[in-house]
């Protein structure tokens, strides 16, 4: 990607806020889930990523935790099985020696000109990669996760405003606030908190590889800041939410997008 999406800022200064936790991050490959995973080992996390055949990509991020002197784990697979999602979280835990933060972040979008050519295929292989897919992971999750533990998904802007060109991408993202704000109530009791971030316009390989060269060229310049945001604008937002800075807030949403105005 030219130029190359920015991970984390050279300035960014850790302050153990993750110290002795273990993370688990799917999508964590790339794009907002591989910045997320270095903030987190900056933040003093051990961090296991799921990630579906970006091997190279998986590896890179791996390197990137293990250079901020912290364990990485990786493990291939498809969150929308539910084998799967049980099979990775059995070998984050067994890895890493636990499971305090669960980031669901894998998605894929499939954008159409046309309602009608959003065809059922597309339709039911979006929601099981992008809301089945937290449905399996927190399932697994929930037996390792204890008091102060944390929860937090990744849902869009689209979510709020809608994408003419994304109908089942922007629906799965407006599950993904619901189910949120529903989990949260539902864990309360138990202390494990619940959140999301709902990011703009964010440079990461998702764009070019699924969008036309016109469309990436002016891809975020809509907003009021006038420009796409960096994947480490956004992970800031989920080391926030992770940490016991947020120990007051479940069932929320963070709109890190430009300044675009958005309701709910």
């Amino acid at each position: 990607m030219t130029p190359a999406p920015v991970y984390i800022k050279p300035d960014y200064r850790g302050a153990d806020k993750l110290r002795g936790k273990v993370a688990l991050i799917s999508g964590g490959d790339s794009g907002i889930g591989r910045a997320v995973a270095v903030h987190f080992a900056r933040e003093g996390a051990d961090v296991g990523i799921v990630y579906l055949d970006e091997h190279q990509d998986a590896q890179e991020t791996v390197r990137l935790i293990e250079a901020e002197g912290r364990k990485g784990f990786m493990i291939a697979g498809d969150v929308g099985d539910p084998a799967f999602a049980e099979q990775a979280v059995t070998q984050v835990v067994g890895q890493l020696g636990g499971l305090n933060v669960l980031v669901n972040n894998a998605a894929e979008q499939h954008p159409q000109q046309e309602a009608t050519e959003v065809t059922p295929e597309q339709v039911e292989k979006t929601f099981r990669t992008n809301i089945f897919g937290y449905f399996n992971l927190v399932r697994a999750a929930l037996p390792h996760l204890r008091n102060g533990d944390s929860i937090v998904n990744t849902a869009s802007v689209t979510a709020y405003k809608g994408e003419p060109k994304l109908l089942d991408y922007s629906s799965t993202k407006g599950a993904i606030v619901a189910y949120t704000r529903s989990l949260s109530q539902n864990l309360v009791e138990k202390g494990i908190r619940v959140n999301a971030v709902a990011p703009g316009p964010i440079w990461t390989p998702l764009i070019p590889a699924t969008f036309p060269p016109e469309e990436v060229a002016k891809f975020g310049k809509d907003v009021p800041m006038g420009r796409v945001g960096q994947p480490a604008e956004v992970a800031t937002c989920f080391v926030f939410l992770a940490s016991d800075d947020a120990s007051y807030l479940t069932g929320q949403v963070l709109h890190p997008n430009g300044g675009s105005v958005v309701n709910g």
